[in-house]
C-alpha cells in the first residue's frame, strides 16, 4: 500500500449538512475500495483563482490515505460522478 493524498472541491453552495455527507462519503468510498483513510483535513470556503461553473468559491476537504495503485482509477471515476465534487486531485506521497 502506497500513501497518497486527496485534494478535493465542494460545491460551496450546498447546506453544510450535505457538506458534511460528501466528506463522509469520500472516507468511506476510501474504505470501500480497500484503503485506509485518515482524518479529514476540512479548509473551508475559499475563492477560486477562476470561476468554475460560474461560481467562484468551494469548500475544500484533504484526506491523506493508503491504498493499492489499483484503487486510485476506482476512487477517481467514482469521485467524478459526484455532481458536488467539483474539482479533485490525487497525488502520490
Amino acid at each position: 500500500m502506497r500513501n497518497y493524498e486527496l485534494l478535493f472541491i465542494v460545491d460551496a453552495s450546498i447546506s453544510d449538512e450535505e457538506k458534511e455527507k460528501v466528506v463522509v462519503g469520500v472516507s468511506e468510498l476510501i474504505s470501500k475500495v480497500g484503503g485506509k483513510p485518515g482524518e479529514p483535513d476540512k479548509w473551508g470556503v475559499r475563492k477560486y483563482a477562476y470561476p468554475v461553473h460560474y461560481k467562484t468559491e468551494g469548500y475544500y476537504v484533504l484526506i491523506n490515505f493508503e491504498a493499492e495503485d489499483s484503487a486510485i482509477a476506482q476512487i477517481t471515476s467514482k469521485l467524478n460522478i459526484n455532481k458536488h465534487i467539483v474539482r479533485q486531485m490525487i497525488v502520490a506521497k
